[in-house]
């Protein structure tokens, strides 16, 4: 079975914008464009671990940030 790593999604979540040049705000408002709303600072609390995050969410943070959606999930063992 594979699940989300809750405790280093949101850092690698950060990680990944930052290296796309991304700010939140951007992230929010092409997730807007997929018709995923997500505003600014619920991805604040995302990568702040406060927050879960919905597999369509996920699904299109994958796309915006282009890399795989099972970058995101590690294998359990």
């Amino acid at each position: 079975m594979y699940e989300i790593d809750k405790e280093a999604f949101g850092t690698f979540l950060a990680q990944l914008r930052k290296e796309k040049g991304m700010t939140q705000k951007t992230l929010a408002e092409r997730l807007e464009t997929l018709a995923v709303y997500v505003c600014r600072g619920s991805i604040s609390r995302i990568e702040e671990q406060k927050r879960t995050i919905t597999d369509i969410e996920l699904a299109g943070i994958a796309e915006v940030l282009q890399v795989d959606i099972s970058e995101f999930f590690k294998k359990d063992e």
